[in-house]
């Protein structure tokens, strides 16, 4: 249900017969007070300062031309000439009962779905998967499901580092190992103690750093016995992944990838048409685009190196091969790519020059998704105890371990099997929603006490929420999903409850529109803090109740759950019917 554009198109149309120029939009938002109504109409002002006329008269001419019979209630001029909307309660009733029986809740798929190419993840197969590509990871990974829900086109590209110089040092060692008679998955079985072997080695070792470099020029130059090395340690790599992907319930395949390497036969193409193009020119023996669009304060233009002077091609050249890929091969309408906010000139730059040689056409969105920084509790970024980097896999099997913990001081009738169950659920539950519920662009601290909390806007306080409502339906003696309830909103808490219902459309519209999950985290929050209101002052079990609310607020509830369980579902969270 669009609530939002709904309003939006009946007031426009009542601005255009009120004679306001199309320009200007009703600028529709939610009220911040329950006495100014449900939403408000606040573009008047906007287009009174234009017009050079009173705000409040010409709110009157609108309101005269507005027809919301059914929709609203009531309909005000407020202040200045802000028009307040109070929804009718009988169209909430009827908006909820049409779609009661509906799997996907009242949300339309898109009327125009895009091709929507969305990069993200990205590890260096080098090392295992560490804390800082969590939040690409997840917040990827729910901004993808959410535009799949809508019905859009979604190509998931996974740009995982797997090729570049460190690789030659790699490839010597494990060339060594297998050379012992040790087998690829055991000399690779904790990849950061083999970099690090490695390193020392590259180091310290006679000989063994330009053994290296010879692999290197091996592996630039297609050798059949380094490539058959090199993919054995990749097969090996995205292995590790794997496994992370699956405890962090990602929707990341191997077949999602598009590493590095697949870019590398199209890198000389890509500087040699920029040349041709007058695009790059040579400067010190390096191929390099100088943007003026992007200077510094002294004027002086941005440098963007594609070719090094020694004919190396860097991540510059690979991304503008992935946008000429994106755009003409899988057809993109739009490109998210997330990664930390340190990288935004560097994408930046990549835009500008891909958009110059036309392998970005105008009708393709490109879209830099920038992140900040998961922090420790001490303000700096997240590290061990002794200053080293956290592997995923590890902070999320001691999220996990920790959950069981409090699982076990709550559980009463719950088995250990289940506690288990439950266990991995809130564990991992609580790791994304912590993060995802934060403002993308923002750090944020890194809390076990806050995240693994019952209570206040965390994964274990909805899923509590969720089987809340599943209990009540236990108790009811009701399957879920099995009651066909007639909703009649009456009471000031199922008004609020009602509508926050009926605007989860909206919200997802804003999460895919700005990439932005923590719009839905806050919304799934609300919602399981208003059912809690409407519990408590709306009885539905108890034998005073009268049949037709006992149905209407099982109704209510059991959209609540629905919501709940759909919403969590996009993120990435799973739900449990008891905990």
């Amino acid at each position: 249900m669009k609530i939002r554009q709904i309003l939006t198109d009946k007031v426009q149309q009542a601005m255009l017969a009120a004679e306001i120029p199309a320009e200007f939009a009703p600028h529709i938002a939610l009220s911040k007070q329950a006495q100014f109504g449900d939403y408000q109409a606040n573009g008047i002002l906007g287009a009174a300062k234009k017009l050079k006329t009173n705000p409040r008269a010409l709110a009157e001419q609108v309101i005269e031309k507005l027809d919301l019979t059914g929709i609203a209630g009531k309909v005000e001029v407020a202040g200045p000439g802000f028009i307040n909307i109070f929804l009718a309660d009988s169209w909430l009733s009827n908006q909820l009962n049409e779609a009661f029986s509906d799997s996907r809740k009242g949300v339309s798929t898109v009327e125009q779905a895009e091709t929507c190419v969305v990069d993200y993840s990205s590890p260096n197969l080098a090392k295992e998967m560490h804390v800082g590509h969590l939040r690409s990871t997840i917040i990827g990974d729910a901004v993808v499901r959410a535009l799949e829900f809508q019905g859009h086109n979604v190509i998931r590209q996974n740009h995982m580092g797997d090729w570049g110089t460190q690789f030659g040092m790699l490839l010597a060692h494990l060339n060594d190992k297998l050379a012992n008679d040790q087998v690829a998955e055991t000399a690779l079985a904790d990849l950061e103690d083999f970099y690090r072997e490695a390193k020392i080695r590259f180091d310290e070792e006679d000989g063994f750093a330009d053994r290296a470099r010879d692999y290197v020029v091996k592996l630039q130059g297609g050798d059949a016995d380094c490539l058959t090395l090199w993919e054995k340690f990749i097969d090996v790599s995205v292995a590790h992944s794997e496994e992370v992907y699956e405890k962090l319930n990602v929707t990341l395949q191997r077949k999602d990838i598009k590493g590095e390497s697949a870019y590398n036969p199209d890198l000389k193409t890509v500087v040699d048409e920029l040349s041709e193009k007058g695009i790059a020119v040579e400067d010190q023996g390096a191929k390099v685009v100088f943007l003026d669009e992007i200077a510094n304060k002294d004027g002086e233009p941005s440098v963007f190196i594609v070719q090094k002077s020694g004919g190396g091609f860097l991540y510059a050249t690979t991304d503008l091969s992935a946008c000429r890929y994106r755009a003409g091969e899988l057809n993109a309408d739009r490109i998210l790519i997330f990664t930390d906010a340190r990288q935004a000139l560097h994408f930046k730059q990549v835009e500008l020059v891909a958009r110059k040689a036309g392998f970005l056409p105008d009708h393709v969105q490109y879209e830099h998704c920038p992140f900040g920084m998961m922090m420790g509790e001490d303000g700096k970024p997240f590290k061990t105890r002794t200053g080293g980097t956290v592997k995923l896999a590890d902070l999320l099997d001691e999220s996990v371990s920790r959950a069981q913990t409090l699982i076990a001081e709550r559980a009463t009738d719950i088995s250990v099997e289940e506690q288990a169950e439950i266990a991995r659920k809130v564990g991992i539950g609580a790791v994304k929603f912590a993060d995802l519920s934060k403002h993308r662009t923002s750090d944020y601290i890194f809390s076990w006490k806050s995240m693994l909390s019952f209570e206040g806007a965390t994964a274990p306080y909805l899923q509590y929420a969720y089987t809340r409502v599943r209990s009540i339906f236990a108790k009811a003696g009701i399957v879920p999903g099995a009651l066909q309830a007639s909703i009649q909103v009456d009471a000031p808490q199922e008004r609020a409850l009602a509508i926050k219902l009926l605007q989860f459309e909206d919200t997802l519209e804003q999460v895919t529109k700005e990439a932005h999950p923590h719009v839905l985290c806050a919304y799934l929050y609300e919602l399981a803090s208003l059912f809690m209101s409407f519990y408590e002052a709306c009885p539905m079990l108890k034998s005073d109740v009268a049949a037709a609310d006992k149905e209407s607020r099982l109704g209510l509830s059991q959209w609540t759950a629905e919501v709940l369980q759909l919403g969590l579902d996009i993120l990435g969270i799973e739900t449990m019917e008891k905990m």
